[in-house]
């Protein structure tokens, strides 16, 4: 992974688009999302067998399955996205990581990895609001980005 040096605030790096993020958040919640959803089909017995793509919340399973589902998640986001590479399994397969705004170079750390997996809650909130931000912010990022102070970034 070749990462670019800064010259400035954004110097030679390449942002990262909003098709290859929506990509990647969508390949990281299959990731996540289809194993824990067989969990849940397989702790709830209801007579059905639903996957839910996704995770979190899961309004039929036991309290332990949310608190596993969270846990998972602070997980993976905080040491993937926080750690050397800034790159979740979604973002390693389109060719994007995050990385420090500061700097311009991974890694963020844990703490801001976890940081910014709650900060997508904010993004989320209006409407999806948050997320669509970088399609008008002239450095593409997100309110989670702007939180935790990191760019998403073509590598």
């Amino acid at each position: 992974m070749v990462y670019g040096a800064p010259s400035g605030p954004l110097g030679s790096l390449q942002l990262a688009g909003f098709w290859s993020r929506l990509a990647a958040a969508v390949i990281d919640s299959l990731v996540l999302g289809v194993p824990l959803g067989i969990l849940t089909s397989l702790v709830v017995d209801d007579g059905s067998f639903a996957v839910s793509v996704g995770y979190g919340y899961q309004p039929d399973g036991p309290a332990w399955l949310d608190l596993l589902g969270l846990l998972v998640g602070i997980a993976y986001y905080g040491m993937l996205e926080g750690g050397a590479t800034g790159q979740t399994l979604g973002k390693r397969v389109l060719g994007i990581g995050v990385v420090d705004a500061a700097t311009g170079l991974p890694p963020i750390g844990r703490g801001r990895g976890i940081g910014r997996y709650f900060a997508r809650l904010l993004s989320a909130l209006p409407c999806l609001l948050g997320y669509f931000w970088m399609l008008w912010d002239d450095r593409r990022q997100t309110w989670h980005d702007k939180l935790v102070r990191s760019y998403v970034v073509k590598v």
